[in-house]
């Protein structure tokens, strides 16, 4: 069960709140996400002064995930594309430490709950 949350947290991820603008132009998180496994697409929005990835597509079959399930991230941009902070998925009450790696088309997310004792990676491309 803890691998199926951390991969939803994960899978989700995105970013902030306390977005600081950076020096030069860098990718944002903003934006619409393909999962690496096929499995699922996310909107990466605003919302309030966090961010919000919500889930728009997810394949037939798929586990514990669904359309509209939401992930909050409360994360602080740290220079060069990384990202770090925390998320919380309210559809399950739980929060994750968050940490992501933001590149033009690519991204890389990772989700750890326990203390960081149990993490997962995953691996976006952007849509738009």
């Amino acid at each position: 069960m803890i691998k199926t949350l951390i991969a939803v947290a994960a899978s989700m991820a995105l970013t902030t709140a306390t977005l600081a603008p950076a020096a030069h132009a860098e990718p944002s998180p903003e934006g619409n996400w393909s999962r690496g496994d096929g499995k699922a697409k996310v909107k990466i929005a605003p919302c309030g002064d966090d961010l919000c990835a919500v889930n728009t597509w997810i394949k037939a079959g798929t586990k514990d995930e669904k359309t509209g399930d939401k992930l909050v991230m409360t994360v602080a941009h740290n220079g060069d594309g990384h990202w770090k902070g925390k998320a919380y998925d309210p559809q399950r009450k739980l929060t994750y430490r968050l940490s992501m790696k933001v590149a033009e088309s690519r991204m890389t997310t990772r989700g750890c709950v326990l203390g960081g004792l149990v993490c997962k990676g995953v691996d976006w491309t952007r849509l738009d």
